[in-house]
Parts: structure tokens; sequence; C-alpha cells
């Protein structure tokens, strides 16, 4: 599913327009994406959690020359699906 395909399911679904939808999806997003970006997790009951994972600083491998190559420490993105959604799923 793409995101015009969800805005289009989500206009259906609460008889809005699809400009009103999309607002709606866009300002979903924005709104996950700063409290992620601000260290905090979002949990959407019976959905899921996102949250922010750090990862350490390491060294890998070029895999065309085998030379050594430092990975920065970063941090990402993680979901964890809530018990609702994995049950909808199975």
């Amino acid at each position: 599913m793409t995101k015009a395909d969800l805005i289009a399911k989500l206009a259906a679904a609460a008889a809005l327009k699809k400009s009103e939808a999309s607002l709606v999806v866009e300002a979903l997003t924005e709104t996950i994406q700063a409290a992620l970006a601000a260290g905090e997790d979002v949990a959407l009951k019976g959905f899921g959690t996102f949250a922010v994972a750090s990862r350490k600083a390491r060294t890998g491998r070029n895999p065309k020359t085998g030379a050594a190559i430092a990975i920065p420490a970063q941090k990402s993105p993680k979901f964890k699906p809530g018990s609702a959604l994995k049950d909808a799923v199975n």
C-alpha cells in the first residue's frame, strides 16, 4: 500500500475529502518524526510503539577491497508492533 492508497482508504473510512485525509496523514507522520527527533517514544495503544535506538560506533569492512572502515555511532528509528496488531496479522 502506498501513501496515496492509505489516504484514499482513510478518506473513504472517515468520510473525508482526500485533501483532508492527506493533511491528517501528513500531520501524523510529521508529529511522529518530530517526537522521535526530540528523543521521545510514540506509543499507539493496540498498534505499536515508535522509538529511537542508538547504535555504537564500530569497525566494518569494505566489501570490494576488504579494507577496514570506521562506521560512526548513529540513532535509528525502530517500530515494535503491539499485541492487537500482531493478532490482526496472524
